[in-house]
């Protein structure tokens, strides 16, 4: 009888012991805290990695604001975004504050008309375009309501010039040639002014005054600076004909101190 030849056994798998297995010291995983040696990459335990990388810093609070906060692309678009916007956000500052700029001290100026108190000043000259005989331009700033500056018809101006330019807060002026309301109408009074304000630097300011027919002080707000010239010019006037003056009693220039 034939012998079948014998099926060949595989070698086993020698397994051999661990040197150090359970000995291993070195840095703990910082996830399940077995030590494993400093050239390990991954614990040995749970296969965490070994190596903790720094927190990334962070971000300064703009750079969390749309657009900055998204991350530049391929080619540096993003942070050309940025620096567009940036730009155009500079120029829009600098546009504003030209434009604002005026506004913002004329507005910062009536503030301090309001908080500060005022004083009179009075012209170092004063002078007529016309004026009536014995009723000179210079009777328009003596402090008297019963002298008056007779200006013979529309048209005619006085002008009151200062030595020193200060701010104008307002002026007050007084019509008619008394302040008895039995002689107030006597003579015409005016009712329309043009008031005609130079600065020290040679702007002009221009103001319409409209005044009451009646006796009495009448206040007109200007706030104007660096005035050293005021000039008024009669536009329109009441009972006016033949044989009447306009008459301008007393006008009152007022600063700020």
């Amino acid at each position: 009888m034939a012998v079948q030849p014998a099926k060949p056994i595989p070698t086993r798998p020698v397994v051999r012991p661990s040197a150090a297995d359970g000995t291993q010291d070195g840095p703990p995983c910082p996830r399940c805290g077995t030590p494993n040696l400093p050239d390990r990459r991954f614990c040995r335990h749970c296969a965490a990695p070994l190596t903790v990388t720094a927190p990334p810093p962070k971000l300064p609070w703009w750079r969390t604001r749309w657009p900055f906060r998204r991350r530049a692309r391929i080619g540096g678009s993003g942070n050309r975004l940025r620096r567009t916007i940036a730009l155009l956000a500079l120029v829009a500052l600098v546009v504003a504050g030209i434009l604002l700029y005026p506004v913002g001290r004329n507005a910062y100026q009536d503030v301090l008309d309001k908080l500060r108190s005022t004083a009179p000043i009075t012209p170092s000259r004063t002078s007529a375009s016309a004026a009536v005989e014995g009723h000179p331009a210079t009777a328009a700033d003596d402090g008297l309501t019963n002298t008056y500056w007779g200006a013979p018809a529309i048209g005619d101006s006085i002008t009151f010039t200062f030595r020193t330019p200060f701010r104008l807060v307002d002026l007050i002026i007084h019509t008619g040639d008394s302040a008895d309301p039995q002689q107030y109408r006597q003579q015409a009074r005016p009712l329309v002014l043009s008031l005609e304000v130079t600065a020290s630097d040679g702007e002009l300011h221009r103001q319409q005054i409209t005044l009451n027919d009646q006796p009495g002080p009448q206040t007109v707000a200007t706030g104007i600076s660096d005035v050293v010239q005021a000039k008024l010019t009669v536009r329109e006037a009441a009972g006016t004909g033949p044989g009447r003056t306009i008459a301008l009693a007393e006008v009152e220039f007022f600063k700020r101190t």
